[in-house]
């Protein structure tokens, strides 16, 4: 009969979810958003390693800016396998010359550097050895000197800012996954004990709870990160370390309601252990709240990680954080080049609202009374 009516719960949810337009969208957006994040190295036209090959001729160009590049292949031979491409960028050795012109003689190959206003890149001559053997100059041409678009220009340093904006999804994303993850596992465990138990155990959980709630979270996560150091993963731990307490004071306060119903007196009559009964009874009927905060505590976690980076202690470079790119671009403002740090911020925003908005949708849809 329980399990009945559960589903039946369960199915009205998802109705009323589907109902929600906004909720949808959000739901379809961070679908495509964590496809990004996968096969981001797939879909940047810079798939080096953190999307960082740098043009410092072509730095700080606008959307849509194309210039001819000519790409010197390098002797040495890569040991990357295609997973590790994939997931982890390619090792470029290559070199890549962003070019004005260029013209072909019997040993050599003469090319004009690009140079920005009204300076005359100096020439210079590329011997044909560099290239593969037994390559006629149409053929160099065709598979070495190819036009290069920057859809959505280039940054200060004449990185790809597409490809970083791609790359840096990861980041996003995983910081956002991580750190729920472990508030998850802290809250829940913690504010399942406090509530069941009671007692002398529920005054030190609350007492923990308060001591953490009390500091500013921006606070204690610089204090967590300069404890372990700066870095990507030392980021993850202070980020997940500092959200654990919303989730323990929501789970405490649906656990000491559920723990006086008929179901579970039923199961400690029956001789169950407490595991059992917290783990099957209690904590089954009492995560819907959880399940909304965990999407407020994605996107709280997403801008706790730009903020970090923005001031130089979270992802380190040249890792592409959004937060970071910020950093770098934010004096552009006033420069008139303002799209390198609203570019990056939009895509802040836009992945936090997806998350909000299905925060809200999800709390509709659970919502039992309604």
């Amino acid at each position: 009969m329980q399990k009945t009516k559960s589903n039946s719960l369960t199915k009205l949810a998802l109705q009323k979810f589907k109902r929600n337009f906004w909720g949808v969208l959000s739901f379809w957006f961070i679908v495509i958003c964590a496809l990004v994040a996968v096969l981001a190295y797939l879909l940047a036209p810079d798939n080096s390693k953190n999307a960082n090959q740098m043009h410092l001729s072509i730095h700080s160009k606008g959307p849509g800016f194309s210039v001819k590049m000519l790409t010197i292949p390098s002797d040495a031979v890569s040991d990357q396998s295609y997973f590790n491409k994939v997931f982890f960028g390619t090792k470029n050795m290559d070199t890549e010359i962003p070019i004005e012109a260029y013209s072909f003689h019997e040993e050599s190959l003469k090319v004009t550097p690009y140079t920005e206003g009204e300076l005359i890149g100096i020439s210079k001559n590329i011997e044909k050895a560099r290239f593969p053997s037994g390559l006629t100059n149409e053929e160099i041409e065709q598979k070495f000197i190819k036009n290069r678009t920057f859809i959505l220009g280039t940054d200060k340093y004449g990185r790809d800012l597409l490809s970083r904006m791609l790359v840096g999804i990861r980041i996003s994303f995983s910081i956002g996954f991580v750190a729920v993850l472990i508030s998850l596992l802290l809250g829940i465990s913690l504010g399942a004990i406090a509530g069941y138990f009671g007692g002398k155990v529920d005054v030190f959980i609350m007492w923990l709870i308060n001591v953490t709630w009390s500091i500013p979270t921006l606070l204690l996560v610089i204090a967590i990160t300069l404890a372990l150091g700066k870095g990507f993963w030392q980021v993850f731990i202070a980020v997940g370390l500092t959200m654990w307490v919303e989730v323990a004071r929501v789970v405490r306060g649906q656990v000491l309601s559920i723990k006086q119903m008929q179901y579970v007196t039923a199961a400690k009559a029956l001789g169950y252990n407490h595991f059992r009964i917290i783990t099957k009874h209690v904590l089954p009927n009492s995560l819907a709240p959880v399940i909304v905060i965990s999407a407020a505590n994605f996107a709280g976690a997403i801008l706790i990680e730009s903020g970090l980076s923005f001031l130089g202690i979270g992802a380190q470079p040249p890792m592409a954080s959004w937060g970071a790119m910020i950093k770098d671009h934010y004096s552009y403002i006033i420069l008139g080049k303002a799209y390198l740090a609203i570019i990056p911020g939009l895509g802040i925003m836009s992945l936090v609202m997806a998350f909000m908005l299905i925060g809200n949708a999800l709390r509709d849809a659970l919502d039992v009374k309604g």
